[in-house]
């Protein structure tokens, strides 16, 4: 199978490393161990053959004949495939690690090997996706990962409100395969098989590629959740353990958005129409996932939606290389989509850490609601500490990795009005999305204050802290990685660009090395930025850092008198301080022509009022204001229907016959 034979082993070893855990007892904790080596295995044994082609070398493939009647066993790495399959080997055996501190086996006994079985299955089905080069085997790599993040987002089933995410997302992914059903008989009508190989120029923006595009969108925007096909994201990554959570939300929907990248590297020209599309889709997505975020009481639901924000942001990204494609603009093409790659990587990384911080702060306390949180930050200093670090990531901070992707994309609405480039013509409008993307931002730092806030600030608002477990072993190093990694390549992108570069290029037709990086991007400028901001923080930060270690020295020993923030009261309580809510009520106020959200506001009456309590929520406008109210109107009138089924076969013959009239009705006189 020639050199991509060690990453096809690879998925097989991660796909059954689940397997060896049903050997041993149910409260053992050595199958687990056993599943956790032999996916971190398997993944490093893929990242082994995977490098070659990081590093700029040829395209890794094999084609094999198989039992199906249709299509091959064809499998294939090049460089935008590599892309994608490094975050499906890097960060699941992360994930998996930190399960073994957060998801016990012997503390799980019903679900434990269930879910190292369905993890394990969803990792191989992910990187088979990426590998696939024909319609059948892309389809049935598919459905697995589909059926496999099921299996796994519902391991605490026994719970109603996961039952109900589960089903919510298993119609949503289910609708969107099938779109990709209908867009693969529509391939195999265009190019004559199921081969996934570039269509020729004479198919340009025909129907048939039209319709191919627009399934293509929908198919894999509902895997992306992409907004408005988003409705199954928030209930599903909330109600996940923690580490599927973080690969649910780092590497799988990301497959939507290689399945989009993917289709349209093999079709002719559509059309600047695409681009727009995509634009505008990512614009609506990015605002939209962020205001949801900031109206969310659950501290996961709030990590969701701000993916459905990113999955914005990155399509933008796209929408942005599309048009610089139609238009012959190759710096288009290589900040737009190398700046969307480049945040692909980048919220995989910061993403899966959030979620699996999210998870100590879950397995400590018992609740995820952010106005029963506060004061963590002293039980759990690890967590707030790192949590602080991937809340400053995501909201593109500098000098963290979440800047560096979004900059990219922003140099490429500049150069779009005309910022270091000739204008082209209809480009000014793009430039919006700089508007976009920078109104994002600050609600995505406004949202992420809100939760740290919330939930690691302040004083406890539910019971004490005290004696709270911080991250163990376990779970803290897999952190660790990740935040390091952020840093890593925020200070230093020069290490990562390179092969997200030579996926640009590749996905525009050219060679690599055909255009340098310094042709249209001076790092040595970023660099230098986050130099500067570094050396800022450490002058400002070390002799506040010191001063604090003086005072801790010298209050050694003494009893502590004061909470952390009295507000001026003599005998303060937790009640007296700022709400998420509250905080949250500003900004969500100016978007309400959005969000449509409910308040509840405190009623004071009387000389003696009765308790009262402010409160803010905002539904979601697809899933809890459209699709759940038609899917009660269709419960009610459904009986209505059954009046057509009697039992009776004399009343189903004349179905029977009726139907046939109608059809001859209809055909008659057509050739």
């Amino acid at each position: 199978m020639s050199s991509i034979g060690p990453v096809v082993a690879a998925l097989i070893v991660a796909g059954s490393s689940g397997l060896p855990a049903y050997a041993f007892p149910r409260a053992s904790r050595a199958g687990q161990t056993l599943t956790t080596l032999l996916l971190a295995a398997g993944c490093a044994l893929g990242l082994s053959g995977l490098v070659p082609v990081l590093a700029g070398g040829p395209t890794m493939s094999a084609n094999l004949s198989w039992f199906l009647p249709w299509g091959s066993f064809s499998v294939a790495v090049d460089r935008l495939g590599a892309v994608f399959l490094a975050l499906v080997l890097v960060l699941p055996p992360l994930a998996s690690v930190f399960g073994l501190g957060y998801w016990r086996q012997d503390e799980h006994q019903d679900n434990g090997r269930r879910l190292g079985l369905s993890f394990g299955l969803l990792v191989a089905a992910m990187g088979f996706v990426v590998l696939a080069r024909d319609g059948i085997l892309f389809l049935l790599a598919w459905e697995v990962m589909a059926l496999a993040a099921w299996l796994a987002s519902t391991a605490e089933y026994h719970k109603p409100e996961v039952r109900r995410a589960g089903w919510v997302y298993l119609v949503a992914t289910h609708a969107g395969t099938l779109c990709l059903f209908a867009m693969f008989a529509l391939w195999k009508r265009e190019s004559g098989g199921f081969e996934l190989s570039p269509l020729g120029p004479g198919h340009a923006a025909s129907a048939g590629v039209t319709a191919i595009l627009v399934l293509a969108l929908v198919g894999f925007g509902f895997k992306a959740g992409l907004m408005p096909l988003h409705v199954w994201l928030p209930g599903a990554h909330a109600n996940a353990p923690s580490q599927v959570s973080a690969v649910m939300s780092g590497v799988m929907i990301k497959m939507g958005v290689y399945g989009i990248l993917r289709l349209s590297s093999l079709l002719p020209s559509p059309g600047v129409w695409w681009g727009w599309t995509l634009l505008a889709l990512g614009g609506v997505g990015a605002l939209g996932g962020i205001a949801y975020a900031l109206g969310q009481r659950e501290l996961k639901r709030v990590l969701a939606y701000s993916s459905v924000e990113n999955i914005g942001i990155i399509t933008m990204g796209m929408g942005l290389a599309a048009l610089g494609k139609e238009l012959g603009r190759l710096d288009l093409v290589l900040l737009g989509l190398g700046g969307a790659l480049l945040h692909v990587w980048n919220h995989g990384l910061f993403k899966s850490l959030l979620f699996l911080d999210a998870g100590v702060v879950l397995h400590a306390t018992g609740t995820g609601r952010i106005d029963r949180l506060g004061g963590l930050g002293k039980a759990l200093p690890r967590a707030a500490a790192l949590f602080a670090l991937g809340s400053m990531a995501i909201s593109a901070l500098p000098p963290l990795n979440g800047f560096v992707g979004e900059w990219l994309i922003y140099l490429g609405f500049f150069r779009g009005i005309g910022a270091g480039a000739s204008p082209a013509p209809g480009l000014a409008a793009a430039a919006l999305g700089a508007v976009v993307l920078a109104t994002a931002g600050a609600l995505a730092l406004a949202a992420f204050v809100r939760v740290y806030g919330g939930v690691f600030l302040g004083a406890p608002r539910g019971k004490p802290v005290a004696g709270l477990h911080d991250a163990g072993t376990a779970t803290f190093l897999p952190m660790l990685a990740l935040a390091l990694a952020c840093v890593i390549v925020g200070l230093a992108p020069s290490l990562v660009l390179p092969p997200l570069w030579s996926a640009a290029l590749e996905w525009f037709g050219l060679p690599p090395g055909s255009a340098s990086l310094g042709a249209f991007l001076d790092l040595s400028r970023l660099g230098t930025m986050n130099l500067v901001l570094v050396a800022g923080a450490a002058l400002i930060g070390l002799p506040l850092f010191l001063r604090g270690k003086r005072s801790a020295r010298a209050l050694a020993g003494k009893p502590a008198t004061l909470p952390t923030w009295d507000c001026g009261y003599a005998a303060p309580t937790a009640r007296m301080q700022y709400t998420p809510s509250s905080f949250a009520e500003f900004p969500l106020r100016g978007l309400s022509f959005l969000l449509r959200p409910s308040r509840r506001r405190p009623l004071i009456e009387g000389a003696f009022p009765a308790p009262s309590s402010f409160a803010w929520r905002a539904a979601d406008l697809v899933l809890d204001r459209t699709i759940r109210p038609l899917a009660r109107l269709g419960r009610r009138l459904a009986p209505g229907i059954r009046v057509i089924q009697q039992g009776s076969t004399q009343l189903y013959l004349v179905y029977i016959v009726a139907t046939t009239i109608i059809l001859l009705l209809v055909t008659v006189g057509q050739p």
